[in-house]
């Protein structure tokens, strides 16, 4: 268990790198990297750290972003759905998984990036899609920038999921 300021540093940090991040991917639609430093929070220090990671980056994104202030029904949604995100992080983190063949890896990072797309973009939609109506063909509009952002991630989690592990090995050894 890492000490609470050492903690509290590690959150502040993962959170700023998920809002730069976050500003790195803006103008490639759909394609954003806060998702797998959210889950990599999630993953390195718990369920709680992982959640308040997610909260904090997407809060300020969501608040701070060069597309201006989301509306606050779909900003909940949103700090909400990557929230979600630490969480899915801080339950893979158990089992022995991480420490079996490349190929296993790949194939639960992929299973990760599912869950943390849908876990983000089925309240995001819904709220946005109740704010601005049509319902139905918003929603569904939603699904297909869910599948584009579904794909980025799952070549995303597999492939940066080295630095993760370098991470985890590092902080079991930190404390």
């Amino acid at each position: 268990m890492t000490d609470a300021p050492r903690l509290l540093t590690r959150i502040a940090l993962f959170s700023a790198l998920a809002y730069v991040l976050a500003w790195l991917c803006t103008y490639i639609p759909n394609v954003n990297l806060m998702y797998f430093v959210v889950f990599s929070a999630g993953f390195l220090w718990g369920l709680l750290p992982g959640l308040l990671v997610g909260a904090i980056g997407m809060g300020l994104w969501s608040a701070l972003n060069p597309f201006g202030p989301a509306d606050p029904v779909v900003f909940v949604a949103q700090v909400v759905g990557m929230a979600l995100c630490g969480v899915i992080g801080g339950l893979f983190r158990h089992g022995n998984w991480h420490r079996r063949s490349l190929g296993l890896q790949a194939v639960v990072m992929v299973g990760a990036a599912g869950l943390c797309t849908v876990l983000y973009y089925l309240p995001v939609n819904f709220a946005d899609a109740w704010v601005y109506q049509p319902f139905w063909p918003r929603f569904t509009a939603g699904l297909v920038f869910m599948l584009w952002t579904l794909v980025s991630n799952a070549i995303a989690f597999p492939l940066l999921f080295g630095i993760t592990k370098h991470l985890y090995a590092r902080e079991r050894v930190a404390v």
